[in-house]
């Protein structure tokens, strides 16, 4: 049985029926113009062929929500341009090209686990914790009195992501990083 969604339950990765095909949120935003009803503009992929078309709806417009397997599934390794992931109820591995995975990529470490969603045996969308621990893989020395403008700095982390940290994070801290914004949350 399949949910009717609208407009306003829109989420980049929500993968929705148009048209008779599954097409994936890829980025909206919602647009309420001085003059006229309000509409959101979409970039939606058609799961099954790639294709990226760009949609305008009504707001409140009702759609639905396409039924998808849930698979917990563990990070294992890159290889080539695909990411190697591995059920961990039933340790089959499946290998998730990165325009599946999208922005979750810059936030993916070994051993993580996350949500694949699979339609017909094929992943098309995946789902992170909404915060991830990163280590700091570079960062430049903090000198005392040195705090000219905004009191951070930029470091790099593990997964080659760069972040705006306070002064005191160092090279080889932990941090948490919200992932729906990619921000600085705490020192772990």
């Amino acid at each position: 049985m399949s949910k009717i969604i609208s407009t306003s339950d829109f989420r980049n990765g929500l993968v929705v029926k148009l048209e008779g095909s599954l097409f994936r949120i890829v980025e909206f935003q919602h647009v309420k113009p001085g003059k006229g009803g309000a509409f959101v503009r979409t970039k939606v992929k058609n799961v099954e062929t790639g294709a990226v078309l760009e949609k305008t709806f009504r707001a409140g417009e009702k759609f639905e929500e396409a039924v998808l397997e849930n698979r917990q599934m563990q990070f294992l390794y890159r290889e080539g341009e695909n990411y190697v992931f591995m059920d961990v109820e039933t340790y089959e591995q499946m290998g998730i090209p990165p325009d599946v995975i999208g922005e979750a990529a810059q936030f993916l470490v070994e051993n993580q686990e996350i949500s694949v969603f699979v339609h017909k045996g094929k992943p098309v969308t995946v789902e992170i914790p909404f915060s991830a621990n990163l280590k700091v893989s570079k960062a430049e020395p903090w000198l005392k009195g040195d705090t000219s403008g905004a009191a951070t700095k930029p470091v790099v982390l593990e997964t080659g992501l760069k972040v705006q940290v306070p002064l005191f994070v160092e090279e080889g801290d932990t941090i948490k990083v919200d992932t729906r914004t990619g921000k600085y949350i705490e020192r772990v």
